[in-house]
């Protein structure tokens, strides 16, 4: 007997009318009319089922921290940051666990259950660090967080920043951060790179830096990061976060650069949201879109992710958790409308960030973890269209969240009782 079975499922391959049987945590089969019983039974009717959803790029410490201190007039990122340092003071861990329990609290409704933060380290007190580590801890059960020691200030350029960095991994935290273009130099940005990518290497440890995130096309920091993980062997454990500046880099240069970063194995993390709200912003007509090269990455094999980053902080004041809300962006801003490249978008919140963060058991085969979300789509495609609901949420075979299906009651002579968006 199973646990569980979904049944009349249509997969994300194309696969329909799939039966799926849960035991101990695991799928423990995939074939059409399946024949056994479970403790439970439900039947998706023909409704996508999908792994969950995965964030490889966000800022747990600061989530719905918005209007604190005070809200950003500008809307810009240099206010962004700075209003982080007049918030940074006032921060308690009591307040930090709180606002992420929260957060991962919407994570779970929206199918959201893996979830790469960056939490920042220049504050000697490592307030954010113990936090989240605790609420790592706390959300296990549901959600995989990874965390990464980021020198939100820049390593370098920030005193005491690689000390404090080294001491949060001491504590636990799983990768390596950065920030290069903040540095005070090019210099330095350079020479950040190499630091932390050798005290990854010695480490063993994983590599997240937030990289060129600037409209200068001379800001050319995923090159240096490039070749230090291909000079020391992190191949598979590398990823530039944003990499905006590749928006306006001569094509020539770029042409070289892309099979550099495929050659190092090197992943890109663009975050749609963010990348078009806070890139541009010194332009007036044409006005840039800032958003890196998802398209010619891909074409050239490049591993590309989305991820939300912020939602209600000092940077974006909007938000919900909501990964395809953040690939239904990034669809449009890289004009991926094509079948095949919307399915791309689909699985840059889903089974490329899972490759980035070396997640295990993932995804919807036999023998992998039994965490699954029942979306009120037919397909990928229709997910993102509709911004699906999540109509069932669940992790190792349990169902953690369930939403009633949108529908909309209509009053009207001749016409239906009600619509629900959905193309017979």
């Amino acid at each position: 007997m199973f646990e569980l079975i979904l049944r009349h499922c249509t997969l994300p391959d194309g696969r329909q009318d799939q039966d799926i049987a849960i035991a101990q945590g695991r799928i423990a089969a995939i074939e059409p009319r399946l024949q056994g019983s479970a403790a439970q039974d439900i039947d998706a009717a023909g409704q996508l089922v999908t792994a969950p959803f995965v964030d490889a790029h966000f800022h747990m410490d600061s989530t719905l921290s918005y209007g604190q201190p005070r809200v950003n007039q500008s809307g810009t990122l240099l206010e962004g940051i700075a209003l982080w340092g007049e918030l940074k003071p006032l921060l308690t861990q009591e307040a930090l666990v709180e606002r992420a329990l929260a957060y991962c609290d919407w994570a779970v409704a929206r199918g959201l259950l893996a979830i790469r933060s960056h939490v920042d380290v220049c504050d000697p007190r490592l307030l954010a660090v113990e936090a989240l580590l605790h609420v790592k801890q706390k959300v296990k059960p549901y959600i995989d967080l990874q965390l990464v020691a980021f020198p939100q200030d820049g390593v370098l350029r920030a005193p005491g920043a690689l000390d404090n960095l080294r001491r949060a991994l001491d504590m636990g935290v799983d990768v390596v951060g950065g920030i290069p273009h903040f540095e005070r130099t090019m210099a330095d940005g350079a020479e950040s790179v190499r630091l932390l990518c050798e005290l990854a290497a010695e480490r063993g440890l994983r590599v997240d830096m937030h990289c060129d995130e600037t409209d200068d096309p001379m800001s050319r920091h995923i090159e240096t990061l490039a070749f230090h993980a291909q000079h020391l062997g992190l191949q598979g454990r590398v990823a530039g976060s944003h990499l905006t500046s590749m928006h306006s880099m001569d094509n020539y240069y770029v042409s070289k650069l892309l099979p550099l970063i495929k050659e190092a194995g090197v992943a890109a993390i663009a975050n749609p949201l963010i990348n078009i709200t806070l890139q541009g912003r010194h332009d007036t007509y044409p006005r840039r879109r800032g958003m890196t090269r998802v398209p010619e990455m891909l074409a050239q094999g490049i591993d590309v992710a989305f991820g939300h980053d912020c939602v209600m902080d000092p940077w974006y004041g909007l938000g919900s958790g909501d990964m395809l809300e953040v690939a239904h962006m990034g669809l449009h801003v890289a004009q991926m409308t094509g079948q095949q490249a919307m399915r791309q978008c689909f699985e840059a919140v889903t089974t490329t960030p899972a490759r980035i963060l070396g997640l295990e058991g993932y995804g919807v085969a036999v023998g992998c973890k039994a965490d699954l979300v029942l979306l009120q789509a037919r397909d990928p495609v229709d997910a993102l269209r509709l911004r699906s609901t999540r109509l069932a949420v669940i992790r190792g075979g349990q169902v953690i969240a369930t939403a009633p299906p949108q529908t909309s009651q209509l009053s009207l002579p001749d016409r239906p009782a009600s619509v629900s968006f959905c193309l017979n």
